[in-house]
């Protein structure tokens, strides 16, 4: 993988941090991208101090098709060509149905949704070239199961995976594997914010009796990156200690 480029989207903590210091480790430039641009330049400094890989770190806001764009734009300028695209960026706005607002609901779906679909737009068109990529969409358990209380949020995810599958099928012709992750419940500074009674509920859930960390997410999309991994597309790896099975 040495020399391959990486986009991660959301990638200054959490989950997308831990999988760009983990394709760093076998040689892979990173682009760090964030909406806050400041986060993004002092990680992608980090890592490239740390592993001795190429970085960019980029500011952007992946519901906005201008800003993907110039990202897509500006790390093309620098390093030519693009192999593997993570879209782990997301947030949360928890509400009960009733109460939902409309901006809680746009919100989370122009993010965790239409930000993979317009990042995957620009990242196949510099695949397609190439005849090769690697496609990894991080989606959640709450796809399959839902989750009261996060219905903008399961439904963005649960997209996230239709999308993944569509993907998967529209350019396997041109050497890109499309899959997605889907984490359970995932020790992050999202899920630090839960109340405690909710991640013990949470925790009785889990056979394996822990909660998940974001190197268990970053070893599955690692894998997933892999040029070994060719012939899996379409897939989802599910990363949730047997929570869902």
């Amino acid at each position: 993988m040495k020399g391959q480029t990486a986009v991660i989207t959301g990638s200054s903590r959490g989950i997308g941090r831990t999988a760009a210091e983990e394709l760093a480790k076998k040689g892979v430039q990173i682009v760090i991208v964030d909406i806050n641009g400041g986060n993004a330049e002092k990680v992608a400094e980090e890592i490239k101090s740390q592993y001795g890989v190429e970085t960019l770190g980029i500011k952007a806001d992946i519901s906005n098709s201008e800003d993907v764009k110039r990202l897509f734009e500006e790390a093309v300028k620098k390093f030519s060509k693009i192999e593997i695209l993570v879209n782990n960026a997301g947030i949360t706005r928890d509400n009960l149905l009733i109460r939902m607002k409309d901006e809680e609901w746009d919100a989370v779906l122009n993010i965790n949704l239409k930000g993979a679909f317009l990042c995957s737009r620009e990242a196949i068109k510099i695949m397609s070239k190439n005849k090769y990529g690697r496609i990894i969409n991080i989606a959640s358990v709450v796809a399959f199961i839902g989750n009261p209380g996060q219905v903008n949020y399961s439904a963005s995810k649960a997209g996230l995976v239709a999308l993944t599958k569509t993907l998967a099928k529209e350019y396997a012709s041109r050497g890109i594997t499309v899959n997605a992750v889907a984490p359970g419940f995932i020790q992050t500074a999202m899920t630090e914010q839960l109340p405690e009674k909710v991640k013990e509920e949470m925790l009785r859930m889990i056979p394996l009796s822990r909660f998940g960390t974001t190197q268990d997410v970053a070893n599955a999309i690692t894998f997933l990156a892999l040029p070994e991994s060719g012939y899996i597309t379409g897939q989802v790896i599910h990363v949730n200690g047997g929570m869902y099975m």
